[in-house]
């Protein structure tokens, strides 16, 4: 049974940003050239951002079957402490000054709140577990929801 899924989709103004970036780069490189290369350059650089904004927004963030999906990791919920829904401020400071390296952290930059997931159990390598997600009281209820 899934509790919660969130895709992790890039917002449309950064699509929007990249597309005129890449079209500025593509009219800078085709300075000079004839016509089908200015097309190829337009082409392959359009699509090349294209392809990178879909790959980094098809992560997913799931809680389902007593486990928690970040991305490609899987923690299972009984192995979850302390599960705390974290503003701006608190998400930044995590990110940064009190960052554990060890952590594991799925963040974007255009996801500015994040959940905190506490790593207990036999296997603690991770500390901590950073998610970063647009509806973060939702993922850490359902995450308290599940483990139940």
């Amino acid at each position: 049974m899934r509790n919660y899924r969130e895709p992790l989709r890039v917002p449309g103004s950064w699509w929007a940003l990249g597309m005129l970036s890449t079209a500025i780069f593509a009219t800078t490189l085709w300075a000079g050239f004839s016509l089908p290369v200015a097309a190829a350059v337009y082409v392959l650089s359009g699509g090349g951002c294209a392809a990178a904004l879909l790959l980094w927004g098809r992560t997913t963030v799931e809680v389902a079957d007593g486990e928690l999906r970040a991305g490609h990791a899987t923690m299972r919920l009984s192995q979850a402490g302390e599960v705390a829904a974290l503003d701006e401020a608190q998400a930044r400071a995590l990110r940064g000054p009190r960052a554990d390296p060890a952590a594991y952290m799925l963040i974007r930059p255009y996801l500015k709140r994040a959940v905190y997931v506490q790593v207990t159990g036999h296997d603690r390598d991770t500390p901590y577990w950073l998610i970063g997600t647009r509806r973060p009281a939702e993922l850490a209820a359902a995450i308290e929801r599940a483990r139940l």
